[in-house]
């Protein structure tokens, strides 16, 4: 049975995306069966898992719509081994449609069930807003996996962030809570930045997870070759802190 989780934080440019593509080519690499679902209108996942979001017959939107199951939109990633229901510019739309259907915040867990026993785990690529979207995605999951840069403003968003999901777990989904926190960007060189760390871990315990994914260019480039930094460049530092997540993912999966 699929674990389900979202990579959600509401503060933007925290390496959200870059979390959750080179996250899923990581579980790929461990022999993980894995789903992507781009909720973001902007469709960067999409791109970045090396499918052109402007030729997709079926996406994310046809799926939340009912015009479409989850199978039919599913685009296999061939380079990075794994599957995709991707976004464009359509998506912004469902936003107003959806506001008068029924079970509108259900739409994709309604979806998700009938891929349960295809796929080991299904990631969720978020749009840094509290929107239907965004709700839809934290409706369907087990948990919510948090990157998180190490520096103040982060701890703000992280406040927001804890208080939404405690509130959706209380009203729409009793299975929701944070799985993790995965410091990303970080520089062990920026005192300010080591400080933050020892407080996230003080604070969450072990909701923080062991592996630091590094500042790395290499991952910054790997978007616009349309790759996961893991595949594009898998000696890199990032490269490799990504499998070293994706197998300890793995590993506390049975202790969750």
């Amino acid at each position: 049975m699929a674990k389900i989780f979202c990579v959600a934080n509401q503060k933007g440019g925290v390496g959200k995306t870059t979390t959750t593509v080179n996250l899923a080519a990581g579980l790929a690499q461990v022999g993980q069966r894995v789903l992507l679902i781009d909720l973001d209108p902007q469709g960067n996942a999409t791109m970045g898992s090396g499918i052109d979001k402007r030729q997709l017959a079926l996406t994310v939107y046809d799926v939340l719509l009912e015009s479409a199951s989850i199978m039919e939109a599913a685009v296999l990633s061939e380079k990075s081994g794994y599957h995709v229901v991707g976004a464009n510019r359509e998506l912004a739309g469902a936003e107003v449609e959806l506001v008068e259907l029924e079970r509108r915040d259900q739409r994709l867990k309604k979806a998700l069930a009938q891929v349960q026993d295809d796929f080991d785990f299904v990631l969720i690529d978020c749009p840094p807003s509290l929107s239907m979207l965004t709700l839809n995605g934290l409706c369907s999951a087990h948990g919510v996996i948090v990157p998180m840069q190490c520096e103040y403003f982060a701890l703000e968003g992280l406040t927001d962030l804890v208080n939404t999901i405690k509130q959706v777990h209380a009203n729409l989904n009793r299975d929701l809570k944070i799985i993790g926190l995965l410091r990303v960007m970080f520089d062990p060189r920026i005192t300010l930045q080591q400080q933050v760390s020892e407080q996230l871990k003080a604070h969450f315990g072990d909701k923080v997870f062991n592996t630091v994914i590094p500042r790395n260019v290499r991952l910054a480039e790997a978007p616009s070759y349309g790759l996961p930094g893991v595949v594009f460049d898998p000696s890199a530092k990032g490269s490799q802190a990504f499998v070293e997540f994706a197998r300890e993912l793995v590993e506390r999966i049975p202790t969750m």
